[in-house]
């Protein structure tokens, strides 16, 4: 049975997503690090990063949100179409789930953290304007990238829209305005509407 260390309110959405879409069989293992779970010594046996996600899939231990989903979507896929078909496309997944940890998700992380996440007397307005400045370029680049398709390698959802759209998470949740990136805006609509990530949203 395929375990899945996290809760829905941190980086492990974007795995729960993952597993929904598959619909394989999986327990959700309720760690958060709210209440110091992530630091607790039988889950740094599992992570000893101390973070959330973290899988164990009948003795595959990976952490890394990303890298997890690439695995499960690899291993499990069977048909779904979430795996891309040719090698041209694959290396467009790695791409572009890469990208998303290295461009897009600091500054929406950071705009979110000064604008909801932090208690209101530490929140910096000045850093949550730099972050939404920041963010401007990444989200130009996506949203260049969707103009003309709905879906980031063609006509299909794959593991990239999920993994591209589980880091734009932070995006949705600080409310940052898309009003400028229409092709990226309608792509973010489709994705999070589909019934896999209402699952993992609920779960």
């Amino acid at each position: 049975m395929i375990k899945l260390y996290g809760v829905a309110r941190s980086r492990a959405l974007r795995s729960l997503w993952m597993l929904e879409e598959l619909g394989v069989p999986y327990e959700s293992v309720k760690v958060s690090f709210a209440d110091g779970g992530t630091r607790k010594p039988e889950f740094l046996r599992v992570n000893p990063n101390g973070h959330i996600p973290a899988l164990d899939d009948d003795g595959v231990v990976l952490f890394e949100s990303l890298a997890i989903n690439l695995y499960l979507a690899r291993k499990y896929d069977q048909g779904k179409g979430l795996w891309p078909a040719s090698v041209a496309d694959e290396g467009r997944l790695y791409q572009w789930s890469l990208w998303a940890m290295t461009e897009l998700e600091e500054p929406t992380l950071t705009a979110l953290r000064h604008k909801l996440i932090l208690p209101e007397a530490e929140r910096d307005a000045g850093k949550l304007a730099d972050a939404l400045e920041r963010a401007k370029k990444p989200l130009g680049i996506l949203d260049g990238a969707l103009a003309g398709r709905d879906h980031l390698l063609g006509g299909s959802f794959t593991a990239a829209d999920l993994n591209v759209a589980g880091v734009m998470s932070f995006a949705r949740l600080a409310k940052i305005d898309l009003a400028n990136t229409p092709n990226l805006r309608g792509w973010l609509e489709r994705c999070w509407a589909r019934p896999a990530a209402a699952r993992a949203l609920a779960a």
